[in-house]
């Protein structure tokens, strides 16, 4: 195993190596040709040139009819650490790659801190493809570096941001919405993020105690089979095993699937009817959730209903559709998981020159852009995509400068303001946008100055190829 300065493995006799993020490794969590792209603007002398990039997503994820905006919290946060000490420096060095790298590079990193301004839309912001939801305006080399860390916090918690609210919006108002995915996210530290995107766009709380706590919430769960089973075979039965539950957690729904749903649920209401026992709710993890609801209702008709196993927004719409009496959906593996948001990041100007993409497939904007919204009766009229010289009468601009020289300009938003924003666009999306089968976007328009702006950069750039 390679050893570099100032990364020492962390060892036990297994040689295992620790890989845990703290805020001092940020700045090395990117890819390599951000740093190698950084050496050679430094080489170029055009590290310090002023460079707008924009972070968007060309295409909507497949059935999806919006985004929601999120993660901006942990960008602002990111790039306010954004850094490099000098035993990252020496590691760096001591890898060979950067041996014909200019002195310059290794002065940029020893001094370089993020200087630049940010702007953005909202986080519970509805958005769609090529919207810009951030704009990083700042000396190239640092607005290069900083891509792949904003890719990454925004892209996956728009994603789950996305999906809660789908999921809130399906389930309704009065539905309770758990989120349990840590143990299906990607990392820890994107379990973390998805419980965070999915309390800010919806969801009543998180079984993950740490994030839950770091928030300023309470976590909320139930039980699992294994603690049934358990006290089942040491303490003689399954009623055992809720009885000793309910003592310390009388809070807490029971799981009732283990063995015989209907039998348990038959046991704990005659009990119940007894008056030997009162519990709030019970949990439903498996089988026909419609018809195993509706039985236990009708023997439990106080009892609230949770149910689990693998849900989505398309199934929690399947299963009130059929009458399914449930009140708590817990949602955890396709929240946390599924279809990505495949945001990119492009540079759009530099030194106030226009500058775009033609790739086949990948065709960009020019130009700083803003986003200019239009309202009718309370619902999105329309949207245009234009310059942020731009002032349309009556339309409201969404991206906001958020970060001026390296300093944000407001505390960070609640989770509260942020569910609020959320709950706002959604209701203020088409009911054709909101749907989940064959959802249609809200059309986005590209103004004429934008139009031209473009027109005019394919020209500049067809005449200095020639």
């Amino acid at each position: 195993m390679t050893k570099f300065p100032g990364l020492e493995p962390v060892s036990v006799d297994s040689g295992y190596q620790a890989m845990n993020l703290s805020v001092g490794d940020y700045s090395l969590l990117t890819d390599l040709y951000q740093l190698t792209m950084a050496a050679c603007y430094a080489g170029e002398g055009l590290e310090t040139k002023r460079a707008s990039f924009e972070l968007f997503v060309r295409h909507l994820p497949t059935d999806f009819g919006y985004l929601i905006a999120m993660g901006l919290a942990q960008a602002l946060e990111y790039l306010q650490n954004f850094c490099f000490s000098s035993s990252q420096i020496a590691t760096l060095q001591s890898t060979g790659i950067f041996t014909h790298a200019p002195d310059r590079f290794w002065s940029l990193l020893e001094s370089g801190t993020f200087t630049g301004d940010v702007w953005a839309v909202p986080e519970g912001t509805a958005v769609f493809a090529n919207q810009p939801l951030l704009r990083v305006e700042a000396p190239l080399w640092q607005a290069q570096l900083v891509e792949t860390y904003l890719l990454n916090t925004i892209n996956y918690q728009t994603l789950i941001a996305t999906r809660a609210a789908r999921i809130r919006d399906v389930a309704g108002e009065e539905a309770n919405l758990l989120e349990f995915g840590t143990r299906r996210a990607f990392s820890p530290q994107g379990a973390l993020w998805a419980a965070r995107a999915a309390l800010a766009a919806g969801f009543n709380s998180t079984s993950n105690v740490l994030a839950a706590l770091q928030l300023g919430e309470k976590p909320s769960g139930t039980m699992a089979h294994a603690l049934v089973m358990a006290l089942a075979a040491m303490e003689g039965s399954e009623d055992e095993a809720f009885t000793a539950f309910h003592r310390y957690f009388p809070g807490a729904p029971l799981l009732i699937d283990t063995y015989d749903t209907v039998a348990a649920a038959q046991r704990l209401a005659t009990k119940v009817n007894r008056g030997e026992i009162e519990f709030s709710g019970v949990r439903l993890d498996s089988g026909d959730l419609v018809a195993l609801s509706k039985q236990v209702r009708s023997l439990l008709p106080g009892v609230a209903i949770v149910a689990s196993g693998d849900l989505d927004e398309g199934e929690i719409a399947r299963l009130k559709a059929a009458g399914g009496q449930i009140d708590i959906y817990g949602v955890g593996t396709k929240l946390v998981t599924g279809k990505p948001v495949n945001g990119v990041y492009k540079i759009v100007d530099i030194e106030g020159i226009p500058v775009m993409k033609e790739s086949e497939g990948k065709v960009t904007y020019p130009g700083r852009k803003q986003i200019f919204r239009s309202f009718e009766g309370g619902k999105i009229k329309s949207d245009r995509l234009g310059l942020i010289t731009e002032n349309p009468l009556g339309a409201e601009p969404l991206l906001q400068l958020v970060m001026k020289d390296g300093k944000p300009l407001q505390p960070p938003e609640t989770l509260a303001v942020i569910r609020q924003r959320t709950t706002a666009s959604v209701a203020s999306l088409p009911a054709a946008t909101r749907q989940l089968n064959n959802p249609q976007p809200v059309t986005v328009n590209i103004s004429p100055p934008l139009q031209e702006l473009t027109i005019q950069t394919k020209n500049r750039i067809k005449q200095s190829n020639k």
